[in-house]
């Protein structure tokens, strides 16, 4: 596991990894919960066949951003270099911004598209995701914590910096496994086999959905009557509607006098040619119509039992 900490040594390294094609990487980060976090660490792994971490390179770029531009320019901003992360918003915020790098995997938003039924994961955590996926021993996270702005680092610190990208990669390989799970081809569907899950679970979906509708009634009420404005990933916002409405004859009076040949077309709801009765009989009107495609649902109550 080479630790890098001199200048030169580390360009050398941004150097060689400039020319992978695929890059497995993590950060850390000193101070992160601060208004001033300053990136400590970048983990490197290029190869993927690395289960211990032997083969990850860590640069110590605490409070030089020379050497943290160095590799946003030869790594972060090129296209054809992919760079895969777990949470990759998050390290982007410190190794160029989301809105310049280029090609980033998030292992986080992978595992986010997978089913349930598919990979029953009780959470997207990298520690979860390493363990339930890939088979790990369990994880001890607690140097996540630790103070990443002192130097010199432990050892402990150092082994624990040196596993992520680990992590990442075995977690990213499995992820694309799974995706063919995921979108297999429609033609050759099992019907009869996916209607069967769906009802497995109906049941279950339904009373859950109504507990949930009802906990976010409940709760919305609450934060109103108890005017808190965010609580625990839950916020009430407050917007203004005002709708505009105006007489049918009156809005023909103001077209026709105004002498123009008005092109304006009105869409007609049902409720407005309900309204219309018999007048509707003597427009013009036009229809546009679309081939919408709808999967019915046709189960009995006691079926469902």
């Amino acid at each position: 596991m080479p630790y890098l900490t001199e200048s030169d040594a580390i360009r050398n390294a941004i150097d060689h990894f400039s020319h992978f094609p695929i890059l497995w990487l993590d950060t850390e980060v000193a101070d992160y919960d601060s208004k001033t976090p300053r990136l400590s660490l970048i983990q490197i792994l290029a190869d993927s066949t690395d289960l211990t971490g032997e083969r990850v390179t860590i640069l110590d770029v605490l409070d030089r951003p020379d050497l943290t531009d160095y590799f946003i320019t030869k790594i972060m901003l090129v296209d054809r270099i992919e760079k895969v992360f777990h949470n990759a918003s998050y390290d982007c915020k410190f190794l160029g911004g989301k809105g310049q790098v280029k090609k980033i995997t998030c292992t986080l938003e992978l595992a986010k598209q997978v089913p349930y039924y598919i990979a029953p994961l009780p959470n997207y955590q990298l520690k979860t995701l390493a363990e339930c996926l890939c088979h790990f021993p369990p994880i001890d996270k607690t140097e996540q914590g630790g103070n990443w702005g002192k130097r010199p680092l432990t050892v402990a610190q150092l082994e624990y910096a040196q596993k992520d990208p680990v992590y990442t990669a075995q977690i990213h390989h499995r992820l694309l496994q799974l995706s063919h799970l995921i979108t297999p081809d429609p033609a050759g569907e099992n019907l009869k086999r996916l209607t069967n899950r769906y009802w497995e679970i109906y049941q279950q979906w339904k009373i859950l959905d109504t507990e949930m509708e009802h906990l976010k009634e409940r709760l919305k009420s609450a934060m109103i009557e108890q005017e808190a404005a965010e609580i625990n990933g839950f916020s009430v916002s407050y917007q203004n509607r005002t709708s505009k409405k105006v007489k049918l004859a009156e809005l023909a009076k103001v077209v026709y006098l105004s002498g123009q040949d008005s092109q304006i077309s009105l869409s007609l709801t049902n409720d407005l040619l309900k309204e219309l009765g018999d007048l509707a009989q003597g427009l013009t009107i036009e229809e546009n119509r679309q081939k919408i495609s709808q999967l019915t649902i046709k189960q009995s109550e006691a079926d469902l039992r």
